[in-house]
């Protein structure tokens, strides 16, 4: 039996999915793709998928999950890639529209804006349209490819990362494997040992120059611009530091009325 994988299409995953895209693991599951990171999260809470690269917040929201050990989509400085656009110095900001497809960063901006800088802004949800975010809110949330083409001359941008590494001292953990502990196909030895998350994090990275040069042509952006981003803004390792920043996160989230628990990361084996 072949376990349904769901991740997002969005760049800063792409390394982590590689293996099953077109890698040596392509065969060994059903690969589902959205361009929604929020949108995978939904597949697995459904019993439709059996593992997905999940917003790391979901992981306290869905219940019967594990992680798979040793990969994630963090940054240790600067992101790029989730950022609030402002037309208005952070600190004046009233109005918030946030972007659909995300559910950690929607959280994460909420702790930066209320928790670091005492401000309690009237938030609303938007599709990632950036023009029309701004006509009804002062700053919009945007993630994922979307956010690496914003006009950065003509607004106020705010690096969630770069926010939270200033404030915490952490990197930032925005996703991770997340596998569904009642899966009949990760339950069965044979098909555990068939795929294999840790391999394909680091058969992903032995192709970022492929990736990135795909990526350039559906951005429009510079394949050595993507290399750095994929080498020097996204970590893709859930090391200890990581972990940290995860956990503080979680208690923050709580703190902030965003979850009700805050329960500490269970890995798989």
């Amino acid at each position: 039996m072949k376990p349904y994988i769901a991740a997002s299409s969005y760049l800063n995953t792409a390394p982590l999915c590689h293996s099953f895209v077109q890698g040596r693991q392509r065969d060994r599951c059903e690969f589902l793709s959205d361009a929604a990171p929020a949108r995978c999260s939904e597949l697995l809470a459904q019993g439709r998928a059996d593992a997905a690269m999940i917003p790391v917040i979901e992981y306290q929201r869905i219940t019967g999950l594990t992680v798979a050990p040793g990969a994630c989509v963090a940054s240790k400085n600067r992101v790029r890639s989730v950022v609030l656009a402002s037309r208005v110095p952070i600190r004046r900001v009233r109005r918030v529209s946030l972007d659909t497809s995300s559910r950690t960063s929607a959280a994460l901006i909420k702790i930066i804006l209320g928790q670091f800088y005492g401000l309690a802004p009237e938030y609303r949800e938007a599709a990632p349209v950036l023009g029309e975010m701004l006509e009804h809110s002062d700053a919009a949330l945007i993630i994922g490819d979307p956010a690496m083409l914003i006009d950065r001359e003509s607004l106020e941008v705010y690096d969630l990362a770069e926010e939270w590494k200033q404030h915490t001292g952490l990197p930032f953990v925005f996703a991770f494997w997340a596998i569904r502990t009642d899966s009949r196909a990760f339950g069965e030895s044979q098909d555990r040992a068939a795929v294999d998350f840790g391999a394909a994090k680091l058969e992903g990275l032995d192709h970022v120059q492929d990736i990135a040069a795909d990526y350039s042509r559906r951005l429009a952006l510079p394949v050595d611009e993507l290399v750095t981003y994929l080498t020097e803004n996204i970590s893709f390792d859930l090391d200890h530091d990581c972990l940290s920043g995860l956990r503080l996160y979680y208690e923050l989230a709580m703190k902030s009325g965003l979850i009700e628990r805050a329960a500490e990361v269970r890995f798989s084996e």
